[in-house]
């Protein structure tokens, strides 16, 4: 890579609110996954840079949960590189991702009904448990200050998401919206330098889409994390988002601002079913 080629990576920019946005942080880099003989992601390029909100999109059966599995490790391509913070990540496992700084959600909510919302939340915290499992079971030294360390974190973030009222409530006795705030929170407690959501607004009403609006808002503010998201709600990723990269049957058809790809025409055709030659 030539000494120009990395400046223009490792740029950033200000958004049209005057936020300013880091260099990259994720660059994907000529991405091809196949399952088969169907290539279900056709030599894709962009990146995520830090602080930002980047929205994937596309019409269904685009590649956009292929991709977001790439991003998470949960899928291995067969052609081209992922980077993270200036380096090439390798064949690494999910949870060895997770330990990179890389958290996400899930489109189909993946929590234990019969724990509570704390508890749910306190998985999060995995990776910060560094004490064996007799000084654990005891509860000495390390141990005892790890729970303390980690109950306090997660404290933080039910009091941020508004979830204090139902924390000793069990997860499986929750309607849908708050499922996805507990989700949520438990991904936050993995202090994630990168957020993945897999459509966080799926199945919620109006209220509950602002909601986590407003919190996606929030945690990417206050918290300084950078967030990739699926949405097929174009309202909320017009709203939500600095840049938008727009696929279509595993290919990249746009990439650029929420005005810039509004306004480009092989997305319209996309969304509109328009065929091509």
């Amino acid at each position: 890579m030539s000494e120009l080629q990395t400046a223009e990576a490792t740029s950033g920019y200000t958004t049209a609110d005057g936020r300013q946005i880091g260099g990259t942080l994720m660059d994907m880099k000529n991405i091809t996954l196949r399952f088969g003989g169907v290539e279900a992601i056709k030599n894709i390029s962009f990146d995520i840079r830090e602080g930002e909100i980047r929205a994937i999109i596309g019409p269904n059966g685009a590649g956009k949960s292929s991709m977001l599995n790439v991003i998470s490790g949960f899928y291995v391509p067969q052609e081209g590189e992922v980077w993270f913070k200036g380096e090439r990540r390798g064949q690494l496992k999910p949870y060895q991702v997770a330990r990179l700084g890389i958290a996400r959600t899930f489109q189909n909510i993946a929590l234990f009904d019969g724990m509570t919302v704390l508890d749910n939340i306190m998985t999060g915290r995995l990776n910060y448990i560094k004490s064996g499992l007799f000084s654990q079971a005891l509860w000495w030294g390390k141990a005892e200050r790890e729970e303390t360390e980690n109950r306090a974190q997660v404290e933080k973030i039910i009091d941020f998401l508004e979830i204090q009222n139902i924390r000793k409530t069990p997860v499986g006795r929750l309607p849908y919206g708050l499922k996805k705030r507990v989700e949520l929170a438990r991904a936050l407690a993995a202090e994630p330098q990168l957020l993945l959501l897999d459509e966080p607004m799926a199945g919620m009403n109006v209220e509950e889409k602002e909601d986590m609006s407003r919190f996606i808002l929030d945690v990417n503010d206050e918290f300084g994390t950078t967030i990739a998201l699926i949405e097929h709600d174009m309202g909320v990723v017009m709203d939500l988002s600095d840049r938008v990269v727009v696929m279509d049957y595993g290919r990249k058809i746009g990439d650029g601002t929420p005005d810039e790809v509004r306004n480009n025409q092989d997305v319209i055709d996309a969304y509109l079913g328009v065929a091509h030659d």
